[in-house]
């Protein structure tokens, strides 16, 4: 089966105000751009002239638009708000759009108010580089003595609440405000950052919704969606909460294979899948990532490959891609077992889109000022290593 296609090699770009622009992109080797209209606000219809253009600025240098990352879900979706039913339809527009463009790959997610939340964004490790990490401690610090969030003095233990209280006291002012603002950021390509009151704002909006309403409202958002995405062509693909555990009183709902199977069974169809990430995925230590692929492998439309150390208290890093607590190179044979799987079936998605996730930085792009986790050449190396890996594997596989 050497006949097999590669996995589609894709780099994230965050659009034209992105110091890593497309030209650089292409050095790298990655085909394929995956990127959303990050200016158009978070619920309003994509129009076709702003997809078109988009299109054509990155296919003009040599790439292909792969994947649209993210059509961000208003949030009165997530919170049955009275008024879901407008943003839905606005959601459905947007679909229908993108499709008419010839996009046909979407990753989003279903995580309350934040989207992914580190720490530190620039936590040095030994050899020099700079990493993204979450730690326990001091996200316990900011919830109980930055946010003073209700109720939360009872969601940690004795030993959590000791340890967030001597990492707040040995913490400068300065400091508090960069974890503020690193915990408060808003969408990934904007810069907005929640102050507290606009958060604790949103909190109340979350007040009476636990994870298994939260999950009945993702349920009805693909009950709603899912049928035009199958008409239309369209693989939606969620994305797994990041940190995979509840954080500030929020709920999560796809942290696990259990949120997974219940997702994909709730509303069965090929549209309906899933976005495969390691780092997200295996920074839950229950998680078996390999037999995740083997059991929902036919609906996973998008891969984000990166890895993690993860430490006793739930704290984590990001490590370098193939050197972590995930085993990547049983996690690219799973990976390639369902691309045969798929060729043997005839699917024309054999060449799933893939791409390095989170990439430290290193040599030139500390003088650089690129998107948390998503320098150029820590990014770089880790495609490398990624392709390096996988061509490795089809030799012996």
């Amino acid at each position: 089966m050497n006949n097999i296609k590669k996995l589609e090699q894709t780099f994230r770009w965050f659009g034209p105000e992105d110091e890593v622009n497309l030209q650089y992109i292409r050095q790298t080797g990655a085909t394929g751009i995956v990127t959303a209209l990050h200016d158009i606000p978070c619920g309003e219809v994509w129009g076709t002239k702003e997809i078109y253009n988009r299109k054509r600025m990155i296919e003009e240098s040599g790439l292909t638009w792969s994947v649209i990352e993210s059509i961000n879900i208003h949030e009165s979706i997530k919170t049955a708000a009275p008024d879901r039913a407008e943003w839905i339809q606005k959601y459905l527009e947007s679909l229908t759009n993108v499709a008419a463009c010839g996009l046909k790959v979407v990753c989003y997610n279903f995580m309350p108010v934040l989207d992914w939340t580190r720490t530190d964004l620039n936590y040095i490790l030994a050899n020099g580089a700079s990493a993204l990490r979450y730690d326990a401690a001091s996200l316990a610090a900011f919830d109980l003595f930055i946010l003073k969030r209700a109720g939360a003095e009872n969601e940690f233990t004795a030993v959590e609440k000791e340890a967030a209280s001597a990492c707040f006291n040995k913490m400068s002012e300065q400091e508090k405000t960069v974890l503020q603002n690193t915990i408060m950021a808003g969408l990934p390509g904007t810069d907005e950052v929640f102050s507290i009151s606009e958060f604790k704002s949103h909190l109340r909006r979350y007040e009476n919704i636990d994870a298994e309403k939260l999950r009945e409202n993702l349920i009805y958002f693909l009950t709603a969606i899912i049928p035009t995405a199958e008409k239309l062509g369209i693989k939606m693909c969620i994305h797994p909460d990041d940190p995979p555990f509840p954080i500030l009183g929020l709920p999560r709902i796809v942290c696990n294979e259990s949120d997974i199977a219940r997702i994909i069974s709730a509303v069965p169809s090929p549209s309906n899948g899933i976005t495969f990430c390691t780092g997200s995925l295996g920074a839950n230590p229950v998680n078996n990532l390999t037999e995740i692929i083997r059991k929902f492998g036919s609906n996973i439309h998008f891969l984000h490959l990166r890895n993690v150390k993860k430490e006793k208290d739930g704290s984590f890093f990001e490590a370098d891609h193939l050197d972590g607590d995930n085993n990547m190179a049983a996690i690219m044979s799973a990976i390639i077992e369902e691309q045969k799987l798929r060729f043997l079936k005839g699917r024309t998605d054999v060449s799933i889109p893939m791409r390095p996730d989170h990439g430290h930085k290193i040599l030139d792009d500390f003088n650089h000022q690129c998107y948390p986790g998503y320098s150029a050449i820590g990014r770089m190396k880790g495609l490398a290593e990624l392709r390096g890996l996988e061509l490795g594997l089809r030799a012996i596989i």
